[in-house]
């Protein structure tokens, strides 16, 4: 029987001591394999859609250019890739403006190794791994927008969920069932399963596990 495929990482970090203690953790995994370590943006994007890898660790505060610029030019020429983003920013801006770009999961420095082993699992199998502190950003944005400031390059609509979808959200996370939101809402089944799949598409999710593990920051 032929071993499954390792994960293929590329690492996109302008800090070299980071960059190699990113390169020995990929490497310690029997199941991941760094096929790629980049010092600076311009170099990531030119030579990344040609190595089709599965996860691309990218860090924010690039020298040369934005990690968020570097997501948006490669994410169109990538779209299998999964990008998770490395940073020490947690301002919410910032968080949004790297989904809105293409990232799929975002870590705050620092992070344990296995922790971001982890997190290359998850988010190749189509997960949305955060630190608890970003996650918990997030979902406090979709539920008050008003609230948090978003970047003017990202659209009010990304983060803003209609006050139906809202009180969906909201029954989800305290773990009511289709059934028991349509009624506590007066609404059919299948009009909550529309709203919950609007809902896992703003958010970049998958399932209500999904959801529920964004909402209580664990990014297992």
């Amino acid at each position: 029987m032929n071993a499954p495929a390792k994960i293929k990482v590329a690492v996109v970090e302008d800090d070299a001591r980071l960059r190699r203690v990113l390169g020995d953790v990929l490497a310690s995994a029997s199941d991941c394999e760094c096929i790629a370590m980049f010092a600076n943006g311009m170099k990531a994007t030119a030579e990344l859609p040609a190595l089709l890898p599965d996860v691309i660790i990218m860090d924010i505060n690039l020298k040369d250019e934005s990690g968020v610029d570097c997501v948006r030019h490669i994410s169109p020429q990538l779209p299998a890739c999964r990008i998770l983003m490395l940073t020490v920013y947690q301002d919410t801006e910032m968080i949004f403006q790297a989904m809105a770009a293409g990232a799929h999961g975002y870590l705050v420095k620092p992070v344990m190794p296995d922790e971001l082993l982890r997190s290359v699992r998850t988010i190749r199998e189509g997960g949305v791994p955060m630190s608890p502190s970003i996650a918990r950003k997030i979902i406090d944005a979709f539920l008050n927008p008003v609230a948090v400031p978003v970047a003017k390059s990202v659209p009010v609509a990304d983060t803003e969920l209609p006050p139906r979808e809202k009180q969906v959200l909201e029954h989800v996370v305290n773990g009511l069932s289709q059934k028991e939101i349509a009624s506590e809402l007066g609404i059919g089944v299948s009009t909550v399963n529309t709203y919950i799949q609007r809902i896992y598409e703003k958010l970049h999710v998958r399932s209500r596990r999904g959801l529920i593990a964004l909402y209580k920051g664990d990014s297992r």
